[in-house]
C-alpha cells in the first residue's frame, strides 16, 4: 500500500510557473502507473499526465501538452509536475494518483480517474 503527499501548489500569476510534487510512502513506486489530475470548482477531474509503467514515459493530456512536464526521482520515491505558462483556465486542485492493478499498464484510459491511491490535493491559483 503506497501513500501519497503533494506540495508546492500556491498563488502564481499567469504565465507563472511551479513544481508539484507527490512524495510516495510505503512502497516504491516502480511498479505503478502515477498520474496527475486537476479538478476545479464545478467541473469534473481531468486527467492531465500518466506515467507509463510499460516504458515510464508520460503521457500527457492536450490542454497541458508543451506547457507542463512530468518527471520522477526514484530515489525520493517522489514524482513532480512541472507547470510552465500558467493560465487562470490552470486554477484547480491537483492530485496525484498511483495503481499497480495493471489496469493502467499503457495508461490507456487514465482519464477515468479509477485509480486505486490518491494524495488529498494541493491547491494552484493562477491569478493576477
Amino acid at each position: 500500500q503506497v501513500q501519497l503527499v503533494e506540495s508546492g501548489g500556491g498563488l502564481v500569476q499567469p504565465g507563472g510557473s511551479l513544481r508539484l510534487s507527490c512524495a510516495a510512502s510505503g512502497s516504491a513506486l516502480g511498479g505503478y502507473a502515477i498520474a496527475w489530475f486537476r479538478q476545479a470548482p464545478g467541473k469534473e477531474r481531468e486527467g492531465l499526465s500518466c506515467i507509463r509503467i510499460s516504458d515510464g514515459r508520460p503521457i500527457y493530456a492536450d490542454s497541458v501538452k508543451g506547457r507542463f512536464t512530468v518527471s520522477r526521482d526514484n530515489a525520493k520515491n517522489t514524482v513532480y509536475l512541472q507547470m510552465n505558462s500558467l493560465k487562470p483556465e490552470d486554477t484547480a486542485v491537483y492530485y496525484c494518483a498511483a495503481d499497480n492493478s495493471g489496469r493502467f499498464y499503457y495508461c490507456s484510459g487514465y482519464g477515468s480517474a479509477a485509480f486505486h491511491y490518491w494524495g488529498q490535493g494541493t491547491q494552484v491559483t493562477v491569478s493576477s
